[in-house]
């Protein structure tokens, strides 16, 4: 079975950034959806939590996770079993290396189900001078309603904004 990939939607935050980037009325027509994410948050330390919000949905208890990741010296884990938003990777921060960005990417099968929707996050974050986290992550939403939006936006959320040229591009897949 081939994939087709097929961009729907392109954000870039442009000067003075954005608290949050947001894909809305996704629509109903693909398998599956993935979002790739190239970003940098300008909260003031060396990485930053992803968090992805599906519907805008922020009540607690919707989102679970489990994430593991490493630094290159050791590996860690962690969960919530009752968030208000799913973890959606690291990405470099603030005190990291000037103008480097983390690379993160968010699978969301059968998006337009009427199932519980379950997804995983992978990404890097590099940080030239300390350290780089990278991590995996399963995903769940507990609802059955079909996805028609995704907002990403740094845990620190309002307080902190994605920095000029952070960008995510919304592509839908096709099984055929």
């Amino acid at each position: 079975m081939a994939n087709t990939y097929e961009a729907i939607a392109t954000v870039t935050v442009g000067a003075g950034g954005a608290s949050n980037i947001e894909f809305t009325s996704i629509p109903a027509t693909f398998t599956d959806i993935k979002i790739v994410v190239s970003a940098r948050t300008d909260v003031a330390d060396v990485a930053d939590d992803l968090a992805v919000q599906i519907n805008s949905d922020g009540t607690a208890g919707r989102h679970s996770w489990r994430i593991i990741w490493g630094n290159g010296s050791s590996a860690n884990s962690g969960n919530s079993t009752s968030d208000s938003r799913g973890h959606g990777g690291w990405v470099s921060a603030a005190n990291g290396t000037t103008s480097t960005f983390s690379s993160n990417e968010i699978y969301i099968p059968n998006y337009a189900g009427s199932t519980q929707k379950s997804f995983s996050t992978e990404g890097a974050q590099e940080n030239n001078t300390s350290s780089a986290l990278i991590s995996m992550a399963a995903n769940l939403y507990n609802q059955t309603t079909a996805v028609t939006s995704v907002k990403l936006f740094s845990r620190s959320y309002p307080s902190s904004k994605f920095v000029q040229y952070s960008t995510a591009t919304l592509y839908g897949i096709k099984n055929s």
